[in-house]
């Protein structure tokens, strides 16, 4: 049987966008917004119902109100595609209005020889939005390695305008993680202009990177401020023990020494052991994986009241959308929703508004918008 063309396929999604996708009773409806992303990982608001979608293999393109997808924003720097790393997060700043500035993360080549790392840049969208000016690399994640794996690259913006960046541990240099002079397998904190916050808690200690906020981390792929202002990230565990993180400054999240996860195929990790002293527990942890990726919580009761203040992770594993009700810092109940999407879901964020969107990470990607009743 002859494989779809790309017309026939884009049609269908046409049809898709106009009769929104059939929710299970009780959910909400999925409207796509846009399609034809190849594998977006990162959405920001940009105002005007605009959005800044970038996509893995390193472009960046505005999405207009009605859905157009617009051509790849001139100006990246060199973004090196492999394996898991590529173009990866954007967020737009608390005051785009005014100063039209965004930051991004990306895998970064090395200069020279082999290796990468992930990078954190900061640029002006250009008034037409089709380039990017004023480009910087505020932060580069040290050691560069050759590694296809565990890039992180989650950016939250606080309230008082520092930056915080999620750094994978790279898969091969797990151990890495509980060492402070480099930067894998952390969350770092850095002013906008890529300067080290005076307070950050290893600022004063020999031998220790003062980016670093905490460390002990596996592979967070999401991230957001909670309702009580603080950060909040999950991470992918190996063969489960994803977990969700409150980072607190100069506390250690316990990877790769303990863990509610396995290796694949089975065995022990580390030590071995889920508790150790000195090593924060995770608020909530998943076993199986769900491999999660994107993080926001609901702000609104577009969706009903129930669902005010519930955290919402993303599952590229299984293809679906975890609602978390929380009674503070504990989560009470879980609900799979949007279980029939059978898509990666790589980010989900809320937009201005209140509403809820995510990306769909495929090759024939969507942008999609959750509809209250």
């Amino acid at each position: 049987m002859p494989k779809p063309s790309r017309r026939l396929i884009a049609a269908l999604l046409t049809v898709l966008s106009v009769f929104p996708l059939a929710a299970q009773s009780g959910e909400p409806r999925v409207e796509i917004v846009a399609s034809g992303l190849d594998h977006p990982w990162g959405l920001a608001f940009i105002g005007d119902g605009r959005m800044l979608v970038s996509e893995r293999p390193g472009r960046l393109r505005v999405i207009a109100a009605d859905g157009k997808v617009g051509a790849p924003v001139d100006g990246l720097p060199a973004v090196e595609v492999t394996g898991q790393g590529g173009l990866l997060d954007v967020v737009a700043d608390r005051d785009f209005a005014r100063n039209r500035m965004i930051y991004f993360c990306y895998a970064e080549p090395a200069a020279q020889g082999s290796g990468n790392s992930t990078a954190l840049a900061s640029a002006r969208l250009s008034d037409d939005a089709r380039r990017l000016e004023k480009l910087t690399t505020i932060f580069r994640q040290t050691p560069k390695i050759s590694s296809r794996l565990h890039f992180g690259c989650r950016i939250v913006e606080t309230d008082d305008g520092k930056l915080f960046l999620t750094l994978g541990e790279r898969g091969s240099r797990m151990a890495d993680a509980q060492k402070l002079d480099n930067h894998h397998g952390k969350v770092i904190r850095i002013g906008k202009d890529g300067s080290v916050p005076a307070d950050n808690p290893f600022v004063k200690q020999p031998g220790a990177l003062p980016e670093i906020w905490s460390y002990g981390h596996r592979n967070g792929q999401g991230a957001t401020l909670g309702p009580d202002g603080r950060l909040w990230m999950h991470e992918h565990g190996p063969q489960g023990g994803d977990e969700i993180n409150r980072p607190e400054p100069g506390k250690n999240y316990g990877w790769p020494i303990i863990t509610y996860g396995e290796n694949y195929g089975g065995g022990a990790i580390g030590e071995g052991l889920t508790h150790k002293a000195g090593m924060e527990q995770p608020l909530h942890y998943w076993v199986p994986s769900i491999a999660p990726s994107g993080m926001a919580f609901v702000r609104s009761e577009r969706y009903g009241k129930a669902w005010r203040g519930s955290l919402l992770v993303g599952s590229l594993k299984f293809g679906y959308l975890a609602r978390l009700e929380m009674d503070g810092t504990r989560v009470v109940r879980e609900e799979k929703l949007l279980t029939g999407l059978r898509q990666r879901v790589r980010d989900v964020r809320a937009g201005p508004d209140g509403s809820i969107y995510l990306l769909t990470d495929e090759r024939n990607g969507q942008l999609l918008k959750l509809v209250g009743d």
